[in-house]
């Protein structure tokens, strides 16, 4: 069993009941799943780009992405209906949490001046969506065979009903939230 949902078993469902105070055990908030989605738009001139973000993307996760293909033509971008444009994966079980023990704990310490993750990226259902500029700051990726830095956008959708259920959840997952009085470091400024 992963180590965060030993730990969202045995201390986590007890402080969330004790803070909401939950009368059923079914609706103490929990996680879905986890999307990773990269969308590579260079990919319209050259397909190689996709196969290499692919990979990349498969080492991060540790699952084979599926890639994603253009749903209509849109011709100022000289992009065909069925073109591949990008590709995502969707975790769960064991293999969500040992993702998001692995992005909490050891790839957003690796952010240049990181200062926390922005609290205002809820969707007003619970669900926590996250952009990346940059795959590097995952130890899987090897720096010297990285040709460029991808971005990449990571949607963490949980049970919860409302955006302060989700964000305890997730503080209690160790996601490091920026303070209110200090401004969380932009994801566009990092490189």
């Amino acid at each position: 069993m992963a180590r965060l949902k030993e730990i969202y078993k045995k201390e986590i469902t007890k402080e969330l009941v004790k803070k909401f105070k939950y009368g059923n055990p079914m609706a103490v908030p929990r996680l879905v799943k986890i999307n990773v989605n990269m969308g590579m738009g260079e990919a319209i001139q050259n397909a190689k780009v996709l196969d290499v973000a692919s990979e990349e993307l498969m080492a991060i996760t540790g699952q084979r992405p599926v890639i994603t293909k253009a749903k209509k033509a849109i011709s100022s971008f000289k992009l065909r209906k069925g073109m591949p444009i990008g590709c995502f994966v969707t975790l769960r079980g064991d293999r969500m949490y040992h993702f998001l023990d692995r992005l909490v704990n050891i790839a957003l310490p690796r952010v240049r001046d990181f200062r926390g993750v922005p609290g205002k990226a809820f969707d007003g259902r619970g669900n926590y969506t996250l952009g990346l500029r940059d795959q590097l700051v995952f130890p899987e990726i090897d720096f010297s065979k990285a040709d460029k830095a991808r971005g990449m956008n990571i949607t963490i959708v949980t049970t919860a009903r409302s955006d302060e259920e989700a964000r305890e959840l997730l503080r209690l997952l160790g996601m490091p939230f920026a303070k209110r009085g200090q401004s969380a470091v932009n994801m566009e400024e990092f490189e």
